[in-house]
């Protein structure tokens, strides 16, 4: 068996920052939301983004707080996404284990699961 691409992955917040979060995926970090199948849970969102999804699913036991299980997004240019983070209000983690010729940084969405933000490569 070979893995060749990542499918989706899915994050969890509970119900009381469903709304937040969603707000968060798609003003903030600009995600598309894309329809849910009707068999689906009618709480959360999926997303789009390019041939990958990620799910959001609203369960009550989330424990994030001190978790390293995260999310990584490339982007184009790392100054202006860590500018639209802080004036969203979004608290950036700096990079503890710097890797050389890599840019990145960490956020947690309304629900704590954290985020890495790293840089496209030249």
């Amino acid at each position: 068996m070979t893995v060749t691409q990542l499918h989706h992955v899915n994050v969890t917040v509970p119900a009381e920052l469903e709304t937040a979060t969603k707000e968060f995926y798609g003003s903030v970090l600009g995600l598309e939301q894309v329809p849910k199948p009707a068999a689906s849970r009618p709480s959360g969102a999926w997303y789009q983004i390019g041939a990958t999804q990620l799910h959001l699913s609203v369960e009550d036991d989330t424990g994030n707080a001190s978790s390293s299980r995260h999310v990584c997004f490339t982007v184009s240019d790392l100054a202006k996404a860590e500018k639209r983070f802080r004036e969203a209000g979004v608290e950036i983690i700096p990079d503890a284990r710097q890797i050389p010729g890599s840019s990145r940084f960490y956020v947690r969405d309304p629900g704590g699961n954290q985020l890495e933000i790293v840089q496209a490569s030249a």
